[in-house]
């Protein structure tokens, strides 16, 4: 590795902890051969260890919960940037609902939580070097309100040449250099600071649960479940999504990157593995600082390949937060409704919560009574519709989509104003045509192709 050598000499400007951390996951990347899971020890998890929230709820809430709260930190996962939806800068700070952002949403929705309760729940980000400067400008914007924001940021790691397996950055600093550099997944939150509730920003069903927080809080202090991770129903669009299984006797996070390709199937079945994990966690701090000063969090390593945009093959060695759910005491699932899973990733998924499916109350979307089913509809926005800024032109506004069960829309589409659809539409302009949907439309159950020109006069 003689080549690596200036790599090394400028190890001073990025921080030793960094340098560190990353030299244990490179080493333990190299000593890990084939898929980390020994498939024929998999079984499903043991009834118990997976409680529907139902039961949870049922036991209802104290007076005093306000003393629980008190006793929570809110962590937001807030390292990605808007770049897959065509948005620069943090992906917190795309505007999702009423002109407000995913931040300003969660910052009211704790907001609301200190009012209502007269509690100091404060709100901790975990930034990203891609995101840590924006953020820091907006949160000035917050200096009235009454939550506590505090900041901290993941690490910074190389990412690594697939055939070389040597950094790409020609040195530490990443000026010029971005694409050299990732975060590496949100293994390491456990690394800084009784119990954190951490979720990712752009889940707009992540709230704070008082009957799950209730729940934690109430148990004997030598039985305190130290780990919950709210899972929910898997449906075909979760194929992918991590499962809990039972490994070595222990409540263990399965990826489908750990998964041996030929059983890949078998994980992506909905029969087997029924859940998913929402990636919404509770965690004990305590147990957080025994595991970490034990030097017990053995988080399973996820090799992330990707192409970078002069085509260059790279991989990102990363740890997710959930699997750490391995190294806690009297580790818990809770099967939690499907509406606290509502990430964005993409316009298809904004345009259903910037809709009348959901009414907005302090912060916390819900979905409309006006629905007669709580199910949400499947939504397929072509390519025209990728870029927020492309999306937002061709709806005037949005449709009403109270009664619609499935969307799909490709090629030159617009929607003029007041638009309704439901049951299943589907509207497919070939290459060279486009179709505008008039002010004033109701699709139900129709399928519009060909070409549908609306000209002012």
């Amino acid at each position: 590795m003689a080549q690596n050598g200036s790599f090394l000499k400028h190890k001073d400007s990025i921080s030793k902890k960094d340098f560190d951390g990353f030299k244990k996951l490179f080493h333990r990347f190299l000593q890990v051969k084939g898929p980390s899971i020994d498939w024929a020890k998999i079984s499903r998890p043991p009834e118990d260890s997976i409680q529907p929230y139902e039961r949870i709820r049922a036991k209802g809430l104290p007076e005093d919960i306000a003393a629980a709260l008190n006793r929570l930190v809110v962590v937001k996962l807030n390292g990605g940037l808007g770049t897959s939806m065509g948005c620069k800068g943090p992906k917190s700070l795309i505007s999702v609902r009423n002109e407000n952002t995913f931040l300003d949403l969660t910052v009211k929705q704790i907001e609301h939580l200190n009012k209502t309760y007269d509690t100091n729940v404060p709100l901790v980000l975990m930034n990203s070097f891609n995101t840590d400067e924006d953020t820091k400008k907006i949160l000035q914007k917050y200096t009235h309100h009454r939550v506590q924001i505090h900041t901290f940021n993941q690490s910074r790691y190389p990412r690594i040449n697939k055939e070389s397996l040597l950094p790409i950055a020609k040195s530490m600093g990443a000026d010029g250099e971005g694409e050299a550099w990732y975060p590496p997944g949100h293994g390491d939150i456990y690394a800084r600071k009784e119990y954190i509730f951490v979720s990712n920003i752009d889940n707009l069903g992540a709230t704070v649960d008082l009957f799950i927080l209730q729940h934690l809080m109430s148990q004997p202090q030598d039985k305190r479940c130290e780990f919950i991770m709210e899972v929910t129903d898997k449906t075909r669009a979760d194929v992918k999504g991590g499962t809990l299984i039972e490994y070595e006797e222990r409540l263990r996070l399965l990826e489908i990157a750990q998964v041996p390709k030929a059983h890949v199937d078998e994980f992506k079945s909905v029969t087997k593995f029924k859940i998913f994990n929402t990636n919404n966690l509770w965690i004990s701090l305590p147990a957080i600082k025994r595991v970490h000063d034990a030097n017990a969090l053995d988080l399973e390593i996820i090799v992330n390949p990707k192409t970078l945009d002069g085509g260059l093959n790279v991989i990102q060695l990363e740890t997710a937060v959930g699997a750490a759910i391995k190294s806690f005491k009297n580790a818990l699932g809770v099967n939690v409704p499907r509406s606290r899973f509502l990430p964005v990733k993409t316009t298809s998924d904004l345009l259903l919560v910037m809709s009348n499916l959901y009414s907005l109350d302090a912060g916390s979307l819900t979905m409309s009574k006006k629905r007669e089913f709580p199910t949400t509809p499947h939504v397929k926005l072509g390519s025209s519709f990728t870029k927020v800024q492309e999306y937002l032109r061709r709806f005037e506004n949005i449709p009403d989509m109270l009664e619609l069960d499935h969307l799909t829309v490709s090629g030159d589409v617009t929607f003029g104003k007041n638009v309704s659809l439901k049951g299943t539409v589907i509207i497919i302009a070939n290459h060279g045509d486009r179709i505008d949907i008039p002010a004033g439309a109701m699709l139900e159950n129709k399928i519009v192709s060909g070409n549908l020109r609306i000209l002012d006069h």
